[in-house]
């Protein structure tokens, strides 16, 4: 069986934010105060409490543009957090009942077949299959009904 870990944003694009950066579509991040309903920040991949202040942007998580290279919205603690560390568990923010589970290959391209709405208790033994397929790099959590970014899955060295 093949040993995965969950992997946040990096620090370095966090931090690009943080530094009062543009978001992936040149715009600034949208400022506003957590309602703490469903803010889920992918940097810490906690939730954003009530009262908290908070960032929306535009990110992509791959290392280039390209045809594959899905952008979308995310949210972050508006002020820097510490990265998710706990990487062998299922992260707090994965609590609805199900997500997208995608693979990408070494060119972060979609692995076609590969995509699959999964309960969120099978999310680990998902992953551990798909990361069989030696053609699959990583893979991709989003959500089941948005299709938002949540989390990416690797393999464990």
């Amino acid at each position: 069986m093949t040993k995965i870990h969950f992997t946040a944003m990096p620090t370095s694009d966090a931090l690009h934010i943080w530094n009062g950066s543009a978001d992936a579509y040149g715009l600034p991040p949208e400022r506003f105060v957590s309602d703490g309903d469903g803010n889920p920040c992918r940097h810490c991949l906690g939730y954003i409490a009530r009262g908290e202040p908070a960032l929306l942007l535009a990110y992509r998580p791959f290392p280039s543009p390209q045809a594959f290279a899905e952008t979308g919205p995310i949210f972050l603690h508006a002020e820097p957090c510490a990265r998710y560390a706990a990487e062998e568990h299922l992260p707090p923010n994965l609590d609805s009942p199900d997500y997208i589970v995608r693979g990408y290959d070494y060119a972060d391209r979609i692995v076609y077949g590969s995509g699959k709405v999964t309960p969120t208790g099978d999310i680990i033994a998902r992953a551990n299959d798909l990361l069989e397929q030696p053609r699959i790099a990583y893979l991709h959590v989003r959500s089941a009904r948005n299709n938002c970014y949540h989390c990416r899955i690797d393999r464990r060295a």
